[in-house]
């Protein structure tokens, strides 16, 4: 299957067909947008929200959650913000996340099955990474992104003039619907 995309991109070149998707690298509507890998929503996002190439900045991780203070997601609306004149960001779950549910136990289960050895996952849990809590999904796609956008918005590194919002996107029909944190 690669071979196959690397013979499609030498066409691609060989025909400037590029030509029509260069641009600046600060994108233009000033947002930065965090939201799942999952394949269905590689056109339905942008379709969905009439964003074209040089629009955003998007980065995708699995689940559209950012795990820590300090990961590369992280790190990224940082230089987001910062470098690229990002001063909106849009933390986008969807409906069917895989990482919905997903289950440590058996994501060790299945990384044994695949010949990484019980030695190996043994060391990476002598070494202080707690694999339970980092394979870990979530139980609730909603409140798993009001926790992103709680730790992007309270970031240390985080100016207070970002705006920092929640969103699920329906799969089936691209609505988007934003996720509030409820009064207290």
């Amino acid at each position: 299957m690669i071979k196959q995309m690397l013979a499609h991109n030498q066409k691609f070149v060989e025909g400037k067909q590029y030509e029509a998707f260069q641009t600046s690298k600060y994108p233009e509507k000033k947002i930065a947008i965090v939201t799942c890998m999952d394949t269905r929503l590689t056109t339905l996002l942008p379709a969905a929200l009439g964003i074209k190439n040089g629009d955003v900045k998007m980065i995708k991780v699995a689940g559209a959650i950012i795990t820590g203070p300090f990961d590369t997601a992280m790190r990224s609306l940082l230089i987001a913000v910062y470098e690229l004149h990002v001063n909106e960001i849009m933390i986008i779950g969807h409906t069917g996340c895989g990482v919905q549910g997903m289950n440590a136990k058996e994501m060790l289960e299945l990384m044994h099955l695949k010949g990484i050895s019980k030695e190996r996952i043994g060391l990476m849990r002598h070494c202080g990474i707690d694999l339970d809590k980092w394979l870990y999904g979530f139980d609730d796609g909603s409140k798993a992104i009001l926790e992103t956008v709680d730790l992007v918005k309270n970031h240390p590194l985080m100016p207070k003039h970002v705006t920092v919002r929640g969103y699920i996107i329906e799969t089936d029909t691209g609505k988007l619907n934003e996720i509030e944190a409820p009064n207290p």
